[in-house]
Parts: C-alpha cells; sequence; structure tokens
C-alpha cells in the first residue's frame, strides 16, 4: 500500500507544536508568520510559559499571580523589547561642544577676582572622554585675595549667539579648601526640564580651584570643571552630559 501526501496540505497543528518544542524563540516567532494555522499553534501558552519562565522569569510570575488576560507570548515580546532597550546605545546629542562656551566668575565681596570666557571648541577633550576639562588662568588676569570664606562662583554654559543660558554652578560662601592645593566647589544638578518632579538629577558640577600663595594672599591661577555621577562620583562621559544640557540649551 502507497501513502500519498499532499503537497498543499499543512501538517497537523499537533505536529507543529512537537516540532517548536526543539525551536528557539527567535525561529518560532518566525514560524508564525507562516499562516494563520501556524500562528496560532506557535503561539500556544503551552509553548510560550515554560521558555517565558526561563528567561523572563518576574514577568511570568506576574501572569499568574494578576490572572493577565495576556498571551506568554506576548509577555516574552515585552520582556524582549525591554532588554533590547536597556542595552541599545543612545542617540549621539544635537548638541557639541563647538555649539557652546563656559562664562565662568570668581568674586569675593570686594572684587572680581577672574572671569574666564572659555569656548567649548577650545576645550582640550580628556584622553578618557569623560566631561572634564582643565583651564588656565591668565597671568594678567591674576588677583589676590585675603580670605576663601566669602567667595561666590559661577558657571554658567552658554549657547553661540547668546541663544540660551543654562547655570551649571551658583555656589555662595566657603567651599573646601586646602591652601597651596586646591579649592572645591559642588552643586547637585536638577532634573530635564522633560523630568521635573522636585528631584535631582543624579549629576554634580564639580569646579576646583587651583591655588598658590603669594605675598601672604590666595591667588587662583588654573582652574577645571567637570560633571560627577552621585552614584560612581566618577566623571560622567562627554556626549552624556551634552544630551543632559541639551534639555535646557536647545529649542
Amino acid at each position: 500500500m502507497s501513502l500519498k501526501l499532499c503537497s498543499n496540505s499543512s501538517p497537523p497543528w499537533q505536529v507543529l507544536v512537537l516540532v517548536a518544542n526543539h525551536l528557539d524563540p527567535k525561529t518560532i516567532a518566525i514560524a508564525s508568520c507562516v499562516c494563520k494555522s501556524w500562528s496560532i499553534s506557535m503561539s500556544s501558552d503551552h509553548l510560550w510559559q515554560p521558555i517565558c519562565a526561563a528567561q523572563y522569569p518576574s514577568l511570568s510570575n506576574l501572569h499568574a499571580s494578576a490572572n493577565a488576560a495576556v498571551s506568554y507570548s506576548k509577555l516574552y515580546a515585552l520582556g524582549y523589547m525591554s532588554e533590547k532597550r536597556r542595552v541599545q546605545k543612545p542617540l549621539k546629542p544635537h548638541l557639541s561642544l563647538q555649539d557652546i562656551f563656559f562664562a565662568i566668575d570668581i568674586n569675593d565681596k570686594r572684587s572680581c577676582i577672574a572671569t574666564i570666557i572659555k569656548p567649548g571648541g577650545e576645550l582640550e577633550v580628556d584622553k578618557n572622554g569623560v566631561f572634564r576639562f582643565d583651564i588656565d588662568v591668565e597671568s594678567d588676569k591674576l588677583v589676590a585675595f585675603d580670605t576663601t570664606d566669602n567667595l561666590r562662583i559661577t558657571w554658567n554654559v552658554v549657547m553661540k549667539g547668546f541663544e540660551s543660558v543654562f547655570t551649571m554652578m551658583e555656589c555662595k560662601g566657603k567651599g573646601n579648601f586646602v591652601l597651596g592645593l586646591q579649592g572645591w566647589f559642588s552643586k547637585e544638578l536638577p532634573l530635564p526640564g522633560c523630568c521635573l518632579s522636585g528631584g535631582a538629577s543624579g549629576l554634580v558640577a564639580d569646579l576646583r580651584l587651583g591655588l598658590r600663595i603669594s605675598g601672604g594672599k590666595v591667588v587662583v591661577e588654573k582652574m577645571s570643571v567637570g560633571v560627577l555621577s552621585v552614584v560612581s562620583w566618577r566623571y560622567v562621559w562627554v556626549d552624556d552630559v551634552l544630551r543632559y544640557l541639551q534639555h535646557f540649551l536647545l529649542p
């Protein structure tokens, strides 16, 4: 007796499910696009529940505890997309260092100690690619002062053409000083405008003054500015800070 197979007939759904148990999730998803009957067979909760439980157990448990109507194949897709979003590279910032300049003022009660205007294009990027820049104070701008107790530090980031400005830091009073070494000021930055909720951004603006003693007075001769993460207390990547700044500087 000969067995004749019809070339146009599809295998029974039981066979599809048996085969699917030996396939990886990506192949199952592709197979479900063949036709309607394959889609129904390849979307079975009996098939996707162990896969979902193995790779995304929290979503699988949520399905069981909340009696959710969503299928396990849908839960797997949600978990997969969430995982992809977590590891995908962020978009390049729309802002560049060439678009901005730093305006930094150091004052005490009686006089202006130093005013520095530094175009972003002239900043020397750290070899590690972090947002930290050393800035020399020109010799003809050195001003001696008697005390470090009443300094006012202002650091503004300004768009070229003065289209917008964002104040990174405005500190009054005494910072942390070690004479002969450096003075340190810091200010926690706010959340971007799109995320305002009264909280903080997890970023800190950091400004350090290079000091020396001259004739019994303190002189500022150099400084460095940067942005730190409060989580790691390390300097943040340049692109990450530019993405942050564009929320405040770009329309």
